[in-house]
């Protein structure tokens, strides 16, 4: 192996100042440690998705790189243990006449240590079968002293029509019953930071927004969210969801692929403060941006407006609307029909029933 292919990288004054840092090669990234009076190298590039490990951090004797926090010692580039099978190569250093010199020729390779893909990583192939909803409650509330919610209230009565009527597969996932972590903001760092399956989700197996991720990419042909209004906008967990999506988002800007295919999403947005178009145009916005298509009339909403502050009284008109349990029997109704006509190809003709507010509703029923 050549060995004469040293390249000044430096003053070490300046370059002892720091204990890690990022040198280049050429174009060849290094990051550069100094540590106990002494400097070491090992390559720039991350065994993971090739993150700047020289932009990360020192702990201990571990070189932590900045997008997911993997390991490698500062002297051997081996991963950190339990991971020793995963090295990254490692450059010998010297100083001469106050200049550092880095051989650009590895002293060591590089090696993987086979690691299984995540479950999620798999192909998004629909399997054959009814149209399924996936029914996303993102009320907040302290789960030892549960309370009637208007949103979850019309979501579980659309759900139920969406099983018993229109014949679909469903479930119900209650975001407040998750422990997950909030974005991190990978994507900020780089955008090839920010991972599909989710950076978060592939380091943390505790994190449970995989089931989200799992009824959303290769479950679910209707995704119907529902919604408090919060000062004006969407609840907070609908927010911490969201932010988390920006996995899916991404592989369309960096990759061109497309993990939501022929799904339909519809929304049930209620609250005793208005704004009701503001909280639907960002749902409708985000939801476009993922690739989601829309039935006629996505979504359906209540609300007594700023001044009403006897919610006692809000939660009671849900309760007895009967136009408002209707409204989402139609709701579902439709994106059920859009979703059939995706995934089918074929549409029945529409029944007309009561409808809920601000919409006209068309109960139809899906040919599967």
């Amino acid at each position: 192996m050549e060995k004469e292919n040293w390249i000044d990288v430096g003053s070490a004054a300046t370059l002892e100042k720091l204990p890690l840092q990022q040198v280049m090669l050429g174009t060849t990234r290094i990051a550069l440690v100094y540590k106990e009076g002494r400097f070491s190298a090992i390559s720039g590039s991350c065994n993971h998705v090739g993150g700047p490990l020289g932009e990360g951090r020192l702990e201990g004797d571990y070189v932590v790189c900045p997008w997911h926090y993997w390991k490698f010692h500062c002297r051997t580039g081996e991963g950190e243990p339990g991971f020793e099978a995963d090295r990254v190569p490692t450059h010998e250093v010297k100083v001469e006449g106050g200049r550092v010199l880095v051989n650009a020729t590895p002293a060591t390779n590089r090696s993987r240590k086979p690691h299984p893909p995540h479950p999620l990583a798999r192909e998004a192939v629909r399997a054959p079968g009814p149209i399924r909803v996936a029914g996303i409650s993102t009320t907040v509330m302290t789960a030892e002293h549960p309370r009637y919610s208007t949103s979850d209230a019309l979501l579980e009565t659309a759900i139920a029509h969406a099983k018993s009527a229109l014949g679909c597969e469903t479930q119900l996932i209650r975001l407040n019953d998750l422990k997950f972590r909030a974005c991190e903001g990978f994507y900020s760092k780089s955008a090839r930071a920010c991972t599909w399956p989710c950076s978060i989700t592939q380091m943390d197996p505790d994190d449970q927004l995989d089931r989200v991720y799992e009824a959303f990419v290769h479950w679910a042909d209707v995704l119907l969210i529902a919604t408090p209004i919060r000062w004006g906008a969407a609840s907070s967990l609908y927010y911490k969801m969201v932010e988390r999506m920006n996995c899916i988002q991404n592989q369309e800007t960096i990759a061109d692929r497309h993990l939501l295919k022929n799904k339909a999403a519809a929304f049930i947005i209620t609250g005793g403060q208005d704004n009701v178009q503001g909280v639907a145009g960002q749902m409708l916005g985000f939801f476009a941006e993922i690739g989601c298509q829309f039935p006629q009339f996505p979504y359906i909403a209540h609300s007594r407006g700023w001044s009403a502050e006897d919610m006692e009284n809000n939660m009671r008109y849900v309760q007895e609307s009967k136009t408002l349990r209707e409204g989402a029997q139609g709701l579902v109704a439709r994106a059920v029909d859009m979703a059939a006509l995706m995934v089918g190809g074929q549409l029945r003709a529409p029944k007309m029933v009561r409808g809920g507010r601000k919409a006209h509703q068309l109960d139809v029923k899906a040919q599967t």
